[in-house]
């Protein structure tokens, strides 16, 4: 339920003031000012843009059951998401100010950009809930590697391979030609068991060849469980001490990140900056717009000198509050005319 002393831009900047252990999560709508698309918006939204894939609901491209059927699906937009800049926006700069005064508890993120650690944002601050580009892993072996090793495939639009399984399938091929007329059935149910094949006839076993593994990037897909770090620190550590909730650049569609605001204190106040509002659950405050233009006019608001390159030097702010919710603003960069 909403907290009714809570309404004014200038009860926000307050909160921000005081607040010392702030929960701000993240979604993809902090990182479009980079040219980064977001998943859900009309039009220009990755989503919208997948309907040549032919896919029932275009957010199968994450499911994890297509992917092991048909990773070529997913890597034939995989260079779409990949993050291809070291630059991060004046909301993830917002983040590391939060943190560098203090206030910073956790950065919540469904971000899969890795943004918010090269804004500065220290580990033991962020929680990357859906995973990140950072690592990537075979779906078969599970063997880890940087994820920077799978881009050339990635923007080729080719599926990786794992180089480990490649390496063992050599070995052991190998060992069986040197051993066939001995012991070719068990070489190759041995080999058979590691490589997820099935023992057959001698004549099978020729075509039986075993297959390397997929790389996978290290991003959650639907039908995979989030790290354990997500639910760990929300129950165990950030529940008892959250004193203020940011919601920044999301629909809170997406279980089971949408289930973090109804599920803290009922007395915690919480924010939410975003473009459009949200329906389902109903914020202390929503501050709409862009999400840079609004975190920058929250801090001068606050004497925060929150520098960064794409903050236009002296930017004035118009806002309004909605006719009928007192507690909702629409923020815009004035433009003289």
């Amino acid at each position: 339920m909403k907290l009714p002393q809570y309404n004014s831009i200038d009860d926000a900047v307050q909160l921000l003031k005081n607040s010392k252990n702030i929960i701000v999560l993240t979604g993809a709508g902090i990182s479009t000012s980079l040219g980064i698309p977001d998943f859900r918006s009309k039009d220009v939204g990755l989503y919208a843009k997948l309907a040549h894939l032919g896919l029932a609901d275009a957010q199968d491209v994450f499911d994890i059951g297509l992917f092991r059927e048909d990773p070529s699906i997913f890597y034939s937009i995989a260079r779409d998401i990949l993050p291809s800049t070291d630059r991060f926006s004046p909301t993830h700069a917002f983040i590391r100010l939060l943190q560098d005064k203090g206030k910073l508890l956790t950065n919540y993120t469904q971000n899969i950009d890795n943004i918010e650690a090269k804004a500065g944002v220290l580990p033991e601050k962020l929680v990357q809930c859906h995973g990140s580009f950072v690592t990537a892993s075979c779906i078969k072996c599970k063997a880890q590697v940087p994820g920077e090793a799978v881009f050339p495939e990635l923007k080729a639009g080719i599926v990786p391979q794992c180089k480990e399984c490649i390496k063992l399938i050599e070995a052991e091929q190998g060992l069986t030609g040197m051993k066939r007329k001995r012991s070719k059935n068990g070489l190759d149910k041995k080999r058979q068991r590691r490589f997820g094949g099935s023992s057959g006839s001698s004549s099978d076993e020729d075509d039986n060849i075993p297959q390397p593994g997929v790389m996978k990037p290290d991003i959650t897909f639907f039908g995979e469980s989030l790290p354990d770090t997500f639910s760990e620190r929300l129950t165990n550590h950030d529940k008892d001490l959250v004193d203020l909730v940011i919601v920044i650049g999301t629909s809170l569609k997406v279980a089971p990140v949408s289930e973090v605001v109804p599920y803290l204190p009922d007395n915690i106040p919480q924010m939410y900056i975003s473009r459009t509002p949200v329906a389902h659950v109903e914020f202390d405050i929503d501050m709409l717009g862009d999400c840079d233009v609004v975190v920058a006019e929250l801090c001068r608001r606050a004497g925060w000198d929150l520098r960064h390159e794409m903050i236009p030097k002296d930017q004035k702010v118009d806002i309004e509050t909605h006719e009928a919710l007192r507690s909702r603003h629409f923020f815009k960069e004035h433009k003289d005319e």
